[in-house]
């Protein structure tokens, strides 16, 4: 077929990105896409101000295929709504830069999207770290206890989820969905994926749409991420009445519950003995589900590591679901952008 007669549209949200862009962009080329199909890709730039927004008016020149959106708003969900706006496909996938992509990922999304039926379609998490501590953290995603279970943290696994890592669309439905909360400064994605599967729609996670996430480097960069994503799950749930699953209160009610004993252990030596004892129960908890995920010669080193970060995932997560129950419900404040940083 030597004529195009489809188009797949490719939505990226990017903002101070330079050391990063380049490579991203390196990896669209090796896409290899079905027969019939053409690439449009679309990279929303929330007004960088490290050189990113310079490098890709370049990139842009030497690629047709690439077009260099503005996003003035910044934020992802603003992004992504002002590229699908200017999306021409018929299909469009969502991608981060921060992601390396097997050469036939978007073919395989295409290929699930028509298989499936479904309305949005992805693959799993499948995060890759470099060095200690981040090799760690990449581990800790893996844990059934560090990820509560979630589906689509199982890299063999295909069928229905609640969410899924990026996403796949066809077009007309995500019009129809109305894009993206642009309220939301994080949870977008889960956020759709809720509102899909509430208006009786279904999301449909691929084993053989592969890629690798690259995860933050640091605890403390860790932390404040599930501090956003905690923080931002309350207006999720505020809006639809509902969590998407009962995990997602999981870490609140582990963390207020620790809050709770806390407070009343200066007067309690029931309190004194439940936090010691509750605390305990997760330390060995968490290191045993970090034993079963460490990898030598470091088992030791990275047991401790895995074990840190599953701990950082579920308290930053769930004070950052206590700071906006706070603000939302005791305070009456709306969540604002002011809450979260709005570079990675």
């Amino acid at each position: 077929m030597n004529d195009p007669m489809h188009t797949v549209s490719v939505i990226v949200p990017c903002r101070n990105e330079r050391a990063h862009i380049a490579s991203f962009c390196a990896d669209l080329a090796r896409q290899t896409l079905p027969d019939g199909w053409a690439l449009q890709v679309l990279i929303a730039d929330g007004r960088s101000d490290d050189g990113t927004r310079e490098l890709l008016q370049s990139l842009c020149a030497g690629d047709p295929r690439l077009q260099l959106i503005d996003n003035p708003q910044r934020i992802v969900s603003s992004g992504l709504n002002r590229a699908i706006d200017a999306a021409l496909g018929e299909v469009i996938v969502r991608m981060d830069v921060h992601t390396a992509y097997a050469t036939d990922y978007i073919a395989e999304c295409l290929a699930a999207l028509k298989a499936t039926g479904a309305t949005c379609v992805g693959g799993p998490w499948r995060p890759v770290g470099d060095g200690w501590p981040q090799a760690a953290i990449a581990l800790a995603f893996q844990s059934r206890l560090g990820s509560g279970g979630a589906a689509s943290r199982r890299a063999d696994f295909s069928g229905s989820v609640d969410t899924v890592y990026l996403g796949a669309w066809r077009r007309d439905e995500l019009l129809r969905l109305g894009g993206f909360d642009e309220s939301l400064v994080r949870n977008q994605d889960d956020e759709l994926n809720l509102r899909i599967v509430r208006a009786g729609g279904s999301v449909w996670q691929s084993a053989a749409i592969r890629s690798t996430y690259t995860p933050r480097g640091s605890f403390a960069a860790l932390f404040r991420q599930f501090h956003q994503y905690g923080y931002w799950k309350v207006p999720v749930i505020r809006k639809h009445r509902l969590p998407a699953s009962p995990r997602h209160l999981a870490p609140f009610a582990f963390v207020g519950g620790l809050a709770v004993l806390a407070v009343l252990a200066p007067w309690s030596m029931l309190a004194q003995g439940t936090l010691v004892g509750v605390l305990a129960v997760y330390a060995l908890a968490a290191l045993a589900s970090a034993a079963l995920l460490a990898r030598a010669p470091h088992r030791l080193r990275d047991t401790a590591g895995i074990a840190a970060a599953i701990a950082c995932m579920h308290l930053g997560y769930g004070l950052g679901f206590g700071r906006a129950l706070v603000a939302v419900l005791l305070l009456r404040r709306t969540p604002g952008a002011a809450a979260t940083r709005l570079t990675r």
